[in-house]
């Protein structure tokens, strides 16, 4: 059963690694992608592998962990980096790098947000 194609694919937040939805191959243009987000111990696991939206879902609660680790470190910057010796510089740079892989982990999570939901509205159209 094919979807009608959908506005999300013009989307800033749908993933241009994954095909439209309704579109030959997409579910598993998304399952790749979404092997991608996830550690290679979960990715090959048979169960995610037989359902993308189950793998979607485990994307994004460790993309959301990732936003909560990647926070912690940026909040703990100015008091922890210094005790461990590094120079100010450097510091700030770190700081610099955190504060951006927040912005793109949550556009990410956006990304996967869309493509579970896609997933998701597909299967219940089954």
């Amino acid at each position: 059963m094919n979807m009608p194609l959908t506005s999300t694919r013009t989307s800033a937040d749908w993933p241009c690694q994954v095909k439209t939805p309704g579109s030959y191959d997409w579910e598993r243009s998304a399952a790749k992608w979404l092997r991608e987000l996830v550690p290679a111990r979960y990715a090959s696991y048979p169960v995610f592998l037989r359902h993308p939206v189950l793998l979607a879902r485990h994307a994004q609660l460790q993309v959301e962990q990732e936003i909560r680790t990647v926070r912690t470190a940026l909040q703990t910057a100015r008091a922890d980096l210094p005790r461990l010796g590094m120079q100010e510089s450097v510091i700030e740079h770190t700081i610099k790098l955190y504060a951006a892989e927040v912005l793109q982990l949550q556009h990410i999570a956006r990304s996967v947000r869309a493509v579970t939901q896609a997933l998701a509205d597909h299967h219940a159209g089954r």
